[in-house]
């Protein structure tokens, strides 16, 4: 049975697995720097997939996630990183993903979407950032990263380049300074994405990182990468793609999602009215 047949099956841990999971703090960054959960346009309220229990946010170990009931992928995660107590756990040669009990399996995008070649299982919130804490802490948090509900379809190509580096420079540097971080993720939804095995499969992902400078002062930072040169055709191989990073009020315009007083630490709402910018490398990063 090769990889590709692993994808048919995904199992189910038992409820005693999440006790004592508290999710993301808002207050991880200090008491004067509380970083609330995003706000939902009304109609995407409507949308939120209910946990069993009558809840809205799936809280797992450092992290959580608000999941979509038509689109079965989740609308955003948020995660805790911190750079002073990170845990390094080499990853499996055989990944096992899990559907959450806490909430009906309709509301899960299942591992048929990912038997393409071309899609893989994307994670939202990666799988090192919010392995910190202890051993015993880590690798509960390693492994709640391979629920179904924190991955989304994403090309092969998507994070081979600008994107990983992203996503490395934000982890390195919570690392090489003792770093706390909060980052949230998503995948934009749009009512043209292309359908595969009755799932709409998102072209653009963005991600919003947060930290507290020297001086004492919020930044957050926004980006923006799109797969849709990868994906109108699932049989194209490669296309073009880049990194853009972005106004978060671009963001918020393109999700539904408010972040409120996030939008006063947004170093691009400091520089030029531009739109975008594009992310060759992580040296072109605005903090």
């Amino acid at each position: 049975m090769n990889d590709r047949d692993l994808k048919n099956f995904a199992e189910e841990l038992d409820f005693k697995w999440y006790e004592g999971s508290t999710g993301y703090d808002t207050k991880f960054l200090g008491d004067n720097y509380e970083v609330p959960h995003p706000k939902l346009r009304p109609d995407i309220e409507q949308d939120i997939a209910p946990l069993k229990n009558g809840g809205k946010v799936l809280d797992y170990t450092h992290f959580s996630i608000v999941m979509s009931k038509s689109r079965r992928l989740a609308y955003y995660t948020v995660v805790n990183i911190d750079g002073s107590q990170l845990v390094i756990i080499k990853r499996k040669k055989k990944d096992k993903w899990y559907f959450d009990p806490r909430i009906e399996r309709e509301f899960q995008c299942g591992l048929e979407v990912y038997e393409h070649k071309d899609i893989d299982q994307g994670h939202l919130t990666r799988r090192l950032d919010p392995v910190w804490g202890g051993e015993e802490l880590a690798n509960k948090a390693n492994e709640d990263t391979f629920h179904l509900t924190n991955c989304a379809p994403q090309h092969e190509g998507l994070n081979r380049k600008t994107w990983s580096d992203l996503e490395d420079y934000i982890l390195q540097n919570a690392a090489n300074y003792k770093m706390k971080v909060t980052v949230f993720t998503g995948p934009v939804f749009r009512s043209d994405d292309v359908i595969y095995r009755e799932i709409q499969i998102p072209a653009e992902f963005w991600k919003i990182a947060v930290i507290v400078k020297e001086d004492g002062n919020l930044s957050a930072t926004a980006y923006l990468q799109s797969q849709k040169c990868l994906i109108d055709n699932l049989e194209f191989t490669y296309g073009e793609y880049k990194t853009y990073q972005v106004h978060i009020s671009t963001i918020e315009n393109l999700t539904g999602l408010k972040f409120g007083e996030l939008r006063k630490y947004d170093p691009k709402d400091s520089l030029e009215s531009t739109r975008v910018h594009i992310i060759k490398s992580p040296e072109d990063v605005i903090i």
